[in-house]
């Protein structure tokens, strides 16, 4: 049996072991990531033997990265938008003035972070990856990145007074 007849028989087992534990879809670009991972960084791995219990080791580790993903983005709470209630297009004038203090308290603890600072958040505003910022910012490693960001976090929150209200 060749490696293609292989991956193609592995791909049917893997898929339905996806499906029975994730939505369709998911299931089935986890499946296609896990073969291609399979193809380009493992292509030396070519006895059945080792490949299922391999195949099935990244795929464990794909599904809780997708849930993981899927919990940091809020996807397990989500709603339909039709039973939300709609907005009031008004809010008091109390609201809208003490939207706009926090505002203003935002935007002068803004001024007094460093450059570092401010360009981090900037690119994190602007939608960027911390991988994204990590090239951004010309650092070898992403833990640099983690760590600025919860400095940079904390002293935002120091200079808002210890509070975000």
């Amino acid at each position: 049996m060749t490696r293609d007849e292989i991956l193609t028989r592995l791909r049917e087992r893997i898929l339905t072991f996806a499906t029975s534990r994730l939505q369709k879809d998911v299931a089935e670009d986890l499946t296609q990531e896990v073969l291609m991972l399979l193809h380009e960084k493992y292509a030396r791995v070519t006895e059945l033997t080792e490949l299922v219990p391999l195949a099935f080791q990244v795929l464990r580790f794909k599904m809780l990265d997708a849930h993981r993903k899927s919990l940091r983005r809020g996807e397990y709470n989500d709603q339909s938008v039709d039973d939300l209630p709609l907005a009031n297009p008004g809010d008091d004038p109390a609201s809208q003035l003490d939207q706009k203090q926090r505002v203003d308290r935002l935007i002068a603890a803004v001024r007094q972070l460093g450059d570092r600072c401010r360009e981090l958040f900037t690119w994190k505003l602007e939608g960027n990856s911390f991988p994204e910022i990590q090239t951004l910012m010309g650092q070898a490693s992403i833990n640099t990145i983690y760590t600025w960001d919860l400095r940079c976090r904390k002293q935002l929150l120091s200079l808002m007074g210890g509070s975000w209200e």
